[in-house]
């Protein structure tokens, strides 16, 4: 079945794009877009298998992808994807930074393995392939770079590890922007809230009610669909966009408006009022 876009069909002719995180998700809603308008789209992450099966699909629908198993993680790794994509494709256009993961956990229970796991996964896995991208090809040709983050701007009790690496991400791209835009590089990044994708599959069955309490919670009163991710992201790829650089586009139906999903139990363990008029003890 072809992919439906609402952008123009050749938009992306001509042009190379990587996707990392392409094999499931919001990745792979990405990668069907972006090869619907033309791009060759190279898809990158750790398991094959997933990205077969999805450049397959893109094959089928008419469009051309290309695969590469990489761990976003390893420097060496991610040299070698671009050490592929220059050889068969002698350029890069654009890239999607959407790998990345992590996991519920009380922030005290997070161990020094799962922090760091998440950490170099997302934020320095983003930054391999950020620096890659731009001293293999685009600090000599320009090029766009979309950036994934969380809808994480008050906070993510539950996942402080990728909160953290995430408010990092936000302030790489900014920082970026500025730094690469003697390059005409453009860097901006999407915050999705909670999207209906493969990625719930992974979080246990006792969190369901969880997420059946956000979807409570979100002022549109649904879940996202990848393919409104997708679409964002396409649009900051596109010329559309080529006056935005350093921003970032929630995705959230409202959900950083309003937002009640970590209950705080009573207790009285508050500090005790400070009182600059009362007599010190």
């Amino acid at each position: 079945m072809p992919y439906h876009s609402i952008f123009r069909s050749d938009l992306f002719a001509g042009q190379t794009i990587i996707v990392s995180g392409g094999g499931t998700g919001i990745g792979r809603a990405t990668a069907h877009e972006l090869a619907s308008l033309g791009a060759h789209v190279i898809l990158a992450a750790r398991q094959l298998e997933r990205l077969e099966a999805v450049q397959e699909e893109i094959i089928a629908a008419g469009g051309h992808a290309s695969v590469f198993s990489c761990n976003i993680r390893q420097e060496e790794e991610v040299k070698a994807l671009f050490d592929f994509a220059l050889a068969e494709r002698a350029a890069v256009h654009g890239l999607v930074n959407n790998a990345g993961g992590q996991f519920l956990s009380p922030a005290e229970m997070i161990s020094n393995k799962g922090w760091h796991a998440v950490i170099e996964t997302n934020l320095t896995g983003t930054f391999f392939m950020c620096r890659e991208a731009f001293n293999r090809y685009m600090g000599e040709n320009g090029g766009a770079i979309v950036n994934m983050l969380i809808e994480m701007w008050r906070g993510f009790p539950g996942m402080a590890h990728s909160a953290a690496a995430r408010a990092g991400i936000e302030n790489l791209s900014k920082t970026l922007a500025v730094e690469w835009a003697r390059s005409g590089v453009r860097i901006n990044s999407v915050a999705p809230g909670l999207i209906a994708s493969s990625g719930l599959d992974r979080y246990p069955e006792a969190v369901r009610p969880l997420i059946d309490q956000i979807v409570h919670d979100i002022p549109m009163k649904r879940m996202g669909s990848g393919s409104e991710v997708a679409a964002a992201i396409t649009f900051l790829l596109s010329p559309a966009a080529s006056y935005i650089s350093g921003e970032s586009i929630r995705i959230d139906g409202g959900s950083s408006l309003w937002r009640k999903t970590w209950e705080v139990p009573e207790h009285k363990n508050a500090p005790r009022p400070f009182d600059g008029f009362e007599e010190r003890r």
